[in-house]
């Protein structure tokens, strides 16, 4: 659940019989998670409706870029498609000025074929792709393709609107910031509306968990809306901010490296070939593992134009060993270094499978399984396919569209509520929930909730530092507060 608040102070005292507003474990924890939920939903919840914005755009991209690009990726079938080597060679006519990176074959009849060329004006993680018709060769344009997804432009665009406002490093300040606290808001969410229900259920058989009480008027209204649809969005706010902080800048680098500690990464493949050169195998083997690698000798260079004569032999290698469908065909700089094929992601495709050959030999020299990975490895590749509405296609899409929705007008009717909170008489925001939370909490509680907050916060570290300034903030509201109560009562006792 999310945004400002669940609940206020007077709602409690009148709902909610004295057993329930016993300070005493569990039910001393409430004050301090409707304190959290309070705060990190009013200052943290505009990051949160950028975030749901951008992202719910990024969501429908894929089939954006379909419509958008279709001139680009889709041809009238006209005939078989001509060898991979003839489409290549006929987009390096096109930008004889490039290096050769990679290509994508057409995965199906009425498919263009992507060429993929290195460009040294273009950014990080961008290539520049020519699109050739695989039955005549004939070039249907050139676009900017970004990351490994192969990304066009409109996609690019919002995917870095998503990621970093177009800001750059500084941008992904937001974003992290957004994921770090999503999952606590909707977890502090769900806390809070089950609590609530449990206590109104002892006094009112019709009271509500999952479905919209349409017969409510006013603020209870735009309770039970908040609540109800906070609470069925929830597991997948939490699925969004757990994936969201593996791409995150601070956070991110803390998943890695525990990953990597846990030898829960994705297998790479070994792509290095075997060296005739004494002085390399004695360095330790294959080029590039173990000591300093050796730079290609004259007799490892081949010509671009024999490299690329290999890519059909490759794809037949890569073929027998069920390497299949849509695939990216990795092209090397040198003689030295293997071919590699990998399936791209692809909707309702579920395992994607890698393959290094020798272009010359045709031999496998490695093979990666997806079936083979590590659990977490799986979890994740399923998990980022996921968030980006690649895995299940357009049903994706416009699940994660309808859940962006869905945030929104949960953020809006947490406003709402907050600012219904305000007394009457006058006009102004209203008022966070009651202070000293802690002090009803149980001490081991209390000390346990501390040390998790420190935990947390060191992993990760935006939402750490955040909770921090809310504190000092919050310590500093209320100690002008006390201060002005004292300068009254003196003012009253004069």
């Amino acid at each position: 659940m999310s945004v400002p608040e669940l609940d206020r102070d007077a709602d409690v005292a009148r709902d909610e019989p004295s057993a329930a507003r016993d300070p005493s474990p569990p039910r001393g924890l409430r004050p301090m998670i409707l304190r959290l939920h309070f705060y990190a939903g009013v200052f943290v919840a505009p990051f949160l409706v950028v975030a749901a914005v951008s992202g719910g755009l990024y969501a429908l991209a894929p089939s954006l870029e379909q419509l958008v690009y279709r001139d680009y990726l889709a041809v009238e079938p006209t005939g078989p498609a001509l060898p991979i080597t003839d489409q290549v060679r006929a987009a390096q006519q096109v930008r004889p000025d490039l290096e050769l990176a990679a290509v994508r074959p057409a995965a199906q009849p009425g498919d263009t074929t992507r060429v993929l060329f290195t460009d040294p004006g273009l950014g990080e993680s961008e290539r520049r792709a020519v699109f050739i018709d695989p039955a005549t060769a004939q070039s249907r344009g050139e676009l900017v393709v970004y990351g490994s997804s192969g990304a066009l432009p409109v996609r690019t665009w919002l995917s870095q609107l998503h990621r970093h406002l177009h800001l750059g490093e500084p941008g992904r300040i937001y974003s992290e910031l957004a994921a770090s606290w999503l999952w606590v808001i909707a977890l502090g969410g769900v806390y809070l509306w089950v609590r609530r229900y449990r206590t109104h259920r002892q006094r009112d058989a019709a009271a509500r968990l999952w479905a919209l009480d349409r017969a409510s008027r006013g603020r209870r209204r735009t309770l039970n809306w908040h609540g109800v649809v906070g609470i069925w969005i929830a597991v997948g706010l939490v699925f969004l901010s757990a994936t969201g902080l593996t791409w995150s800048r601070y956070a991110g680098q803390n998943i890695t490296d525990l990953r990597s500690a846990l030898s829960w990464t994705t297998p790479e493949l070994d792509t290095a070939l075997g060296s005739s050169d004494p002085s390399a195998m004695a360095s330790g083997g294959h080029n590039g593992h173990g000591g300093a690698s050796m730079p290609p000798s004259p007799e490892q260079m081949a010509p671009v134009d024999m490299i690329v004569g290999e890519v059909d032999t490759v794809l037949e290698v890569a073929q027998a060993s069920g390497i299949n469908g849509a695939v990216e065909v990795s092209i090397p700089a040198d003689a030295s270094t293997a071919f590699t094929v990998t399936q791209t992601r692809q909707p309702w495709r579920f395992s994607t499978d890698s393959i290094a050959v020798d272009g010359v030999s045709g031999q496998v020299t490695d093979l990666s399984r997806f079936a083979q990975w590590p659990l977490v490895a799986k979890l994740s590749s399923w998990g980022i396919a996921l968030h980006m509405g690649v895995l299940f296609g357009l049903l994706n899409q416009l699940v994660l569209a309808a859940l962006a929705v869905a945030l929104l007008t949960v953020i809006v009717r947490g406003y709402i509520l907050w600012w219904r909170r305000r007394p009457t008489h006058e006009h102004r925001w209203g008022p966070p929930p009651k202070r000293g939370v802690l002090r009803g909490v149980h001490p081991a509680a209390a000390v346990a909730v501390v040390a998790g907050a420190i935990a947390i916060g060191w992993f990760i570290p935006l939402l750490g530092l955040s909770l921090i300034a809310f504190v000092l903030v919050d310590a500093t509201i209320g100690a002008r507060a006390r201060l002005r109560s004292r300068r009254e009562a003196s003012g009253q006792r004069l």
